[in-house]
């Protein structure tokens, strides 16, 4: 849950939010080190033999394969100015994320990491777009608000078949997202597919700086629409701040936007459903070991508890958004609308690693306040209202139409 938080999708610092994750560091130098941690029912045990084995869960996997083919590469591969090992390093550490078939788990080396962290800080420069690995498929999770992506049309759900002609099987995940960032004013052609188009569709996209604010409110009618466009590092102070500024206005109903939010912290989420529920828990967090496995209660701010409440959710909406969307619903506090959220129950953390590079490691599965999990479901909302593609382009919102109409004639 871009998570998270550490994430339930991610901050500079990258903040230990959730337990204590167990990570194997690769050290390639002159030799094998590997630090290890034993669990209850599971044990790695590091070799350092001459076979250099490692024996997980009784069966042993023999590490010098790996520094054979490193010795081969190094000693006859033809043309040695293209060895690079440093990006072998990382290419190894990144096949054996991959191995774990989980699109949440990644390895970013220092450049990645440092884009990475930058979008949490609301700057990024690029299509802004947030993307993930979906049954081996590149897929859209939620254009950013105001983003190049959106303006050109992507939607959520759409998957990404070739970048700039290229098909993206060429490509690991991370080559893939690369080859779509890029430098303000340069451009890229993603073909896309999308449910209900039989052919292919291309779009041009131009590269921009993008500047996210967390959070943007404005009144209607007497009634407050806030736009939670992302969990960042900024979120939770700019959200109070709005409830500041909104509760002398005395609104007569609120309105949570949390459409192409595809999340962020953990603690952002916990932060916005305390201002709507004074009691009871927010999210259930379960570990890999169920000894340290948590449940997050509401921090009893409720500055807003008893006014009425429509939650806007869409396919964009993931991880934070759903457990604040998911909570909301559970406790009956407010209505939620819209279609189908993106369905992210789990949660990451960050390590950073000595030289600027990253993990981000699944480390738990989030439930709802009803032990829901969410994943490869998503929330469904109380009230199914859908927006077209030509309602986007003809610039009308019957979803927002509709929470309004309902908060009027529900007050």
């Amino acid at each position: 849950m871009k998570k998270s938080s550490y994430l339930i999708n991610e901050s500079a610092s990258a903040p230990k939010i959730l337990g204590i994750v167990i990570l194997i560091l690769f050290v390639f130098t002159l030799g094998w080190h590997v630090g290890a941690n034993q669990e209850r029912q599971k044990s790695i045990d590091i070799s350092n033999n001459s076979s250099n084995s490692i024996s997980t869960s009784g069966e042993k996997v023999d590490m010098k394969l790996f520094w054979d083919v490193w010795g081969i590469l190094a000693s006859k591969y033809v043309d040695p100015q293209a060895l690079d090992f440093r990006e072998m390093v990382y290419g190894s550490i990144k096949g054996m994320v991959y191995s774990l078939n989980d699109p949440y788990t990644t390895f970013l080396t220092p450049k990645e990491n440092k884009e990475f962290q930058n979008s949490l800080e609301g700057t990024l420069e690029g299509i802004g777009a947030e993307l993930t690995l979906r049954n081996d498929l590149i897929t859209v999770v939620s254009p950013l608000k105001n983003s190049p992506a959106k303006k050109a049309g992507l939607q959520p759900e759409d998957v990404i078949l070739k970048i700039d002609g290229v098909d993206v099987n060429e490509y690991t995940f991370e080559q893939a997202v690369m080859k779509i960032r890029g430098p303000r004013g340069s451009k890229v052609i993603l073909t896309i597919s999308r449910k209900g188009h039989n052919e292919p569709i291309d779009l041009t996209i131009t590269r921009e700086t993008i500047n996210v604010s967390s959070v943007e409110w404005k009144m209607i009618e007497g009634i407050a629409l806030i736009e939670l466009n992302q969990f960042g590092t900024k979120t939770k102070d700019e959200f109070s701040k709005t409830i500041s500024e909104m509760l002398p206005k005395r609104p007569k109903g609120i309105i949570l936007d949390l459409r192409y939010n595809g999340g962020g912290y953990l603690d952002g989420a916990v932060d916005i459903v305390s201002e709507f529920i004074e009691k009871g828990k927010v999210v259930s967090v379960k570990k890999r070991n169920p000894e340290e496995d948590e449940v997050i209660y509401v921090n009893g701010k409720a500055r807003v508890a008893n006014t009425p409440l429509v939650v806007l959710i869409n396919k964009g909406s993931a991880s934070a958004s759903e457990i604040v969307a998911g909570a909301i619903q559970d406790y009956g506090r407010g209505k939620i609308l819209g279609e189908q959220s993106f369905g992210k129950g789990t949660v990451q953390e960050v390590e950073n690693l000595i030289d600027g590079s990253s993990l981000r490691i699944t480390v738990a599965k989030w439930y709802t306040s009803n032990n829901n999990n969410i994943s490869e479901v998503g929330i469904k909302p109380d009230i199914v209202v859908e927006r077209s593609v030509d309602d986007m382009s003809s610039n009308k919102d019957p979803q927002l139409d509709a929470a309004l109409e309902y908060l009027k004639n529900n007050n």
